[in-house]
């Protein structure tokens, strides 16, 4: 796909940021697929894998651990704690704040879907070599460095 309409794709590629974009959203479709399919979703995951190791966490830090705002957070959490994954209760020191943990039930689902995390990432993986595999991290970690870093001066073609 060229990046205007009726210009030559080979001369003008896609934009490799969007190019990324694109496949990191079929990715995340995909992931949350191989996790429907055993009764969970990618922000169910990303909770129960904060939680796993923990006795218990505060929501704030569950909120930075997941990277997602305090209220989106409540929302997974009132349908997690209503399926009986984990339970909050008011933390002592600090009347404001809940503190989350693990049910059983909750650890039992964390397992099952560990089972489709790691037989999704060996889909992902076919075909590439240990090599090939460190490179493309290598290169992910530099796309999101420079997509961190302030933008450089683009500079106009002769």
């Amino acid at each position: 796909m060229s990046i205007i309409v009726g210009m030559d794709a080979a001369a003008h590629p896609e934009p490799i940021g969007l190019l990324v974009s694109r496949t990191g959203r079929t990715l995340s479709r995909s992931f949350d697929a191989a996790l429907g399919e055993r009764g969970g979703s990618i922000a169910t995951w990303l909770i129960l894998l904060s939680l796993v190791g923990d006795a218990h966490g505060s929501q704030r830090s569950i909120a930075a651990d997941v990277g997602v705002e305090g209220p989106t957070l409540t929302h997974h959490l009132n349908r997690m704690e209503a399926d009986g994954l984990v339970t909050r209760a008011r933390d002592p020191q600090n009347r404001r704040a809940h503190q989350v943990a693990l049910t059983d039930h909750g650890r039992g689902v964390f397992d099952a879907l560990l089972i489709a995390v790691v037989g999704f990432d060996e889909r992902l993986r076919a075909g590439f070599s240990d090599d090939e595999l460190t490179t493309l991290r290598r290169l992910l970690a530099r796309l999101a460095a420079n997509a961190a870093s302030t933008e450089p001066e683009i500079k106009e073609s002769p």
